[in-house]
């Protein structure tokens, strides 16, 4: 294995570790893995920004979904970039985004897509079917209805 192999290894092994944290709200060892001044390109409004910022995302989420799994899909990897094409399955048991809890499962695919230096996650970009999931818990009409 070439040094530019291990170091794509060793990036994907970051974000493997990141999910594994992430499924098993581990928040506070995220510290470890993610700087505290991360880059988050698409924070909720009126969250702090860093680390803090997502940790608080994260928390509302898990309110809402609290036996919410997230699996990965995919995991690519090439210079100091990692994507990660996920799965998520879960039941809203809580209130998401101001609506009242619907007792309804979904499932919804997301992307990401973090950079890591000096072996944690500084930057992340993300993409997620927050439409595809309004819908399911009958928030939002489907299409064709």
């Amino acid at each position: 294995m070439t040094e530019q192999q291990a170091d794509l290894e060793a990036n994907k092994a970051i974000v493997r570790r990141y999910r594994e944290l992430h499924n098993r709200n581990d928040l506070d060892a995220l510290d470890a893995i993610v700087a505290t001044d991360l880059i988050t390109h698409n924070l909720l409004p009126g969250l702090p920004p860093g680390l803090a910022g997502g940790k608080l995302s994260h928390a509302g989420f898990l309110a809402a979904f609290p036996d919410g799994v997230t699996t990965t899909d995919d995991l690519i990897a090439e210079g100091d970039k990692v994507v990660e094409r996920v799965t998520f399955t879960g039941t809203n048991t809580g209130s998401f985004l101001g609506a009242p809890p619907t007792g309804r499962p979904v499932r919804a695919t997301s992307m990401s897509m973090y950079r890591i230096a000096d072996g944690k996650i500084v930057e992340h970009w993300g993409e997620n079917d927050v439409l595809g999931v309004m819908q399911q818990l009958g928030l939002m009409p489907a299409p064709g209805a």
